[in-house]
């Protein structure tokens, strides 16, 4: 496919990205931007966060990774749907009740302003490398596949999308995305389903031989017991909870969309809605792998290996969608992998801004002239930062996913532990210490992983996240006032 059509769709596509804007920015107020006037339907924001969580990460990597980790990643999700549920009966209630818009105010009102600041802070820490990571992924497939043709460097690449996703969201922030989100969602959804029609029919399978093919393969593995291995079922499936809490429950970016519904009940009936609908499609995705594996075998296309095990297994599914599936299943990769780009940063950025504006320049309490004069200066501030995290990380190879969780396990791991010690004890600790513990403990957590690498063959995998909690949770009983033990 001409890299002119695929330019004219992704033109096309943001044409009616700012369509939607136009219409969701009439009858804004002050603070449309951060919490959409809680008026969105449950039901719209459900179905929106799918794209926001998928983003271009789920989309490539997931696919790819199964050629090398198998179906495991499942007792990850499995993970998360329990996690949904902790978020959806306790921490909702808790960010409702007290009419939270920054979910990070809350560390105010239990502990000080010294926990406060360090958790939003280790929020935006997060949030940035996060949304850069998955951005990454996603611009250097539409730099492959359309601006390399006309000369485009990479860095101007990124400039575009994120000037892109600023003349959007600039206006009503979170009340757009509310609405963006869903429609990115649809073609993220679309292009995987298409691929697979595409590679069923290729293979010349009907549908139940496509569920055989997939479930009979030697990559559905579910269950991993070895206990070493970073994979191990216990390591995935705790790390699934407990990401799954820290990276929706306890982040602005997830929990922002979530507070825009009308009340507390439809909040929850949001996250329970979102983690059923996620799970179905992370498994979609995992499928979409094995076929895609399958294609490659059966057409003798060569694929990437060192030391007998596949590499950038994320160029795995651009590749074939770009250069073997034919024009509509293309079409529908790059709607998918523009929609992910879009969704990946967007509220991203909006989330960024909410929190930053309001735990650090006490926006609330400014006139409108000023909040609208400040919130769009952060809001530039942040796409510049996630523009310099991606030129730092351009070089790098892998699958991104893994990436971000542990990176994810180090940043969250703090928040997690003083949200835990928060909400399950009633102790009081002396705030002007929280700073440093949730410093020293990811170090130390790191460490520790080293160390049981090294000498006793032992991954953590992703549960540098329950460790890094943990500290933080002895740490913080360690420095708890003396007349509160």
């Amino acid at each position: 496919m001409s890299p002119t059509l695929i330019l004219l769709i992704i033109v096309s596509y943001f044409g009616v990205l700012l369509l939607i804007s136009h219409f969701t920015s009439k009858n804004t107020s002050d603070e449309s931007f951060y919490t959409g006037d809680r008026k969105s339907p449950w039901q719209v924001v459900a179905f929106g966060m799918i794209g926001a969580v998928i983003s271009g990460v789920t989309f490539v990597s997931i696919p790819g990774m199964v050629g090398t980790n198998y179906f495991y990643y499942l007792q990850f999700v499995f993970g998360n749907v329990v996690g949904y549920v902790f978020i959806t009966y306790v921490l909702i209630p808790i960010y409702y009740d007290l009419k939270l818009v920054s979910i990070y105010t809350y560390l105010e009102t239990r502990f000080g302003i010294k926990s406060y600041k360090t958790g939003s802070l280790f929020f935006l820490i997060s949030q940035s490398f996060g949304a850069a990571l998955r951005l990454l992924l996603a611009a250097k497939i539409l730099q492959y596949a359309v601006f390399e043709a006309f000369g485009v460097p990479f860095y101007a690449t990124v400039l575009i999308i994120l000037v892109l996703i600023w003349l959007y969201t600039h206006k009503s922030g979170i009340k757009t995305i509310v609405w963006t989100d869903t429609l990115q969602t649809f073609f993220l959804i679309t292009a995987a389903v298409v691929s697979i029609y595409v590679v069923k029919d290729s293979l010349n399978l009907s549908f139940s031989e496509t569920i055989t093919s997939v479930t009979n393969h030697k990559y559905f593995k579910i269950f991993n017991w070895d206990f070493n291995a970073g994979s191990n079922f216990f390591k995935q499936f705790i790390s699934g909870i407990l990401i799954a809490v820290a990276m929706i429950g306890l982040d602005q970016n997830m929990m922002q969309k979530t507070l825009t519904c009308k009340n507390k009940k439809e909040a929850q009936q949001n996250i329970l809605s979102f983690s059923i609908i996620l799970a179905v499609t992370q498994f979609l995705f995992l499928g979409l792998g094995v076929m895609l594996y399958l294609y490659a075998e059966k057409f003798g296309i060569q694929l990437e290996i060192e030391n007998g095990k596949f590499i950038n297994t994320d160029n795995l599914f651009p590749m074939l969608s770009l250069n073997h599936f034919g024009k509509i299943a293309s079409i529908s990769f790059i709607l998918g992998i523009t929609a992910a780009s879009f969704s990946s940063v967007d509220s991203a950025l909006t989330a960024l801004t909410t929190s930053f504006t309001h735990d650090f320049l006490d926006i609330q309490h400014k006139n409108s002239k000023e909040k609208k004069r400040l919130k769009n200066y952060v809001l530039l501030g942040f796409s510049i930062v996630i523009f310099i995290i991606i030129m730092l990380f351009s070089q790098s190879k892998g699958d991104v996913i893994s990436t971000i969780f542990k990176v994810a396990g180090y940043t969250y791991g703090p928040l997690l532990g003083l949200y835990l010690f928060g909400i399950f004890t009633k102790l009081k600790i002396k705030d002007a210490a929280v700073p440093f513990i949730c410093v020293l403990m990811p170090l130390l957590t790191y460490y520790l992983n080293h160390l049981f690498i090294t000498q006793f063959s032992f991954d953590l995998g992703f549960m540098n996240i329950l460790v890094n909690a943990l500290l933080t949770i002895v740490s913080l009983i360690i420095v708890t006032k003396k007349n509160e033990k």
